[in-house]
């Protein structure tokens, strides 16, 4: 594994040379802005920011990039240090693929993950191949026919870069992705350039272990639900536990984060996906998440995704929360569209770093048909394991299902040590 870590200063004249257009245009649902965190008085410079580290790599280069809204460069490196977190007129940036065809770089075409390049598909739904209307660059799908790049799809190019925002969640596809780019790449012997991003989950390890018999695109690795790395530092786990095919190695180039831990706090910029809002709905995404294995709505169809749960079948004697779940961006068929639903609203709530099993298991324990909930096939692939709808279902308290992850996760623990780019 070839693994090189740039630890130089950002130049400020080549942020200037960043293409024009910076400021954000307002997109109905779909770019929702908000701004960094500080760490002190220092603003977090992610990887792409560090266009001097990374340039020398891509000159002369046939390039291909692996990107969709979140590949971006922030111009405005004063305004990402306010404390505002919802106004979307103070953040500018660039997306990385305009910036990069500014400033000469000979970008061949774009590989989209899900939800699409721009960002506006809904979960599940298939990704076409086509052309980006932009920059005219051809798009290819990751997320349609293959979701595994053709050793055609990667002919001509010298070299694939990876930038796209992550949440820290297995059953959250982008890391599948990375394992599928780096896999086809290390086949092709064609390095692969990784610009690392903060991940918001990523000040904790929790959740069940992936069993090897569940592997999906849901979850492919041995990981717990909640893993508690980067990108860059997940890319260095799949090479150097030989999870790519046939224990191959991908040559891989980590332009690392600066002036960040995993205990910094960071608000994420842009919307990661059509129903990730906010930073609650981030918090809350590995524990409401697992409605998703069930036939319990977990807020799509609404503008509090992943911060409600609800379905006609819930007590309404116990759920006194109601809302009613409709079509809308990134939901095209939400779960009990257009009818009413009982649960709980958690858009208010505090919550802290842990994957909790309390809500799933409280819609459990108060459907009034229980048959109804889960899908199983589907919420053993998300939970990484059959054993937990089997807990639920046995009336296992929550500490008690929690304590037997724990040898697994102290595994994992010493496992993860060995790739940190982090504190």
């Amino acid at each position: 594994m070839t693994f090189n870590v740039f630890k130089n200063t950002v130049l400020l004249f080549l942020l200037a040379m960043i293409s024009c257009g910076s400021k954000i245009k307002k997109h109905t649902n779909e770019d929702h802005v908000r701004l960094h965190k500080p760490q002190g008085n220092k603003t977090i410079i992610v990887g792409a920011n560090q266009t001097e580290a990374y340039l020398p790599l891509l000159n002369n280069k046939c390039v291909g990039i692996v990107a969709n809204q979140t590949s971006v460069i922030f111009t405005d490196m004063v305004s990402s240090r306010t404390s505002d977190t919802n106004n979307s007129n103070n953040h500018k940036y660039t997306h990385l693929v305009d910036s990069l065809l500014a400033l000469n770089v000979n970008i061949k075409k774009v590989f989209s993950p899900e939800h699409g390049f721009r960002g506006t598909a809904d979960a599940g739904e298939v990704v076409k191949d086509g052309i980006d209307t932009k920059t005219n660059l051809p798009i290819v799908s990751l997320y349609g026919n293959n979701k595994k790049p053709t050793p055609s799809q990667l002919e001509g190019l010298d070299i694939v870069l990876f930038d796209i925002q992550d949440v820290g969640v297995r059953f959250y596809t982008y890391i599948s992705t990375l394992h599928y780019i780096m896999e086809a790449c290390a086949e092709a012997q064609i390095p692969v350039l990784i610009l690392d991003r903060p991940n918001p989950n990523g000040h904790y390890i929790d959740g069940p272990t992936l069993e090897p018999e569940n592997k999906s695109f849901l979850g492919m690795h041995p990981i717990p639900l909640v893993h508690g790395m980067t990108i860059g530092e997940y890319a260095q786990m799949i090479n150097g536990e030989q999870w790519l095919a046939n224990g191959i190695q991908c040559n891989i180039t980590v332009i690392p984060l600066k002036n960040y831990t995993h205990n910094t706090p960071y608000s994420l910029p842009i919307r990661p996906s059509p129903n990730l809002p906010n930073d609650q709905s981030i918090k809350l995404y590995p524990s409401l998440g697992l409605f998703e294995g069930t036939n319990i709505n977990a807020g799509r169809g609404t503008e509090y995704q992943f911060q409600r749960y609800g379905a006609p079948f819930l007590d309404k004697r116990v759920f006194t929360f109601t809302y009613t779940p409709v079509a809308n961006f990134g939901a095209k068929h939400p779960k009990h569209k257009n009818e009413l639903c009982y649960g709980e609203d958690l858009s208010n709530m505090t919550f802290h770093g842990e994957v909790s099993l309390k809500w799933v298991m409280q819609a459990y324990h108060n459907a009034t048909d229980k048959t109804l909930v889960f899908n199983t096939a589907n919420f053993t692939k998300h939970a990484g394991t059959a054993k937990l709808q089997q807990q639920i279902e046995a009336g296992l308290s929550e500490a008690e299902i929690k304590a037997t992850w724990q040898a697994d996760l102290n595994a994992f623990k010493m496992v993860r040590k060995k790739y940190l780019i982090y504190k």
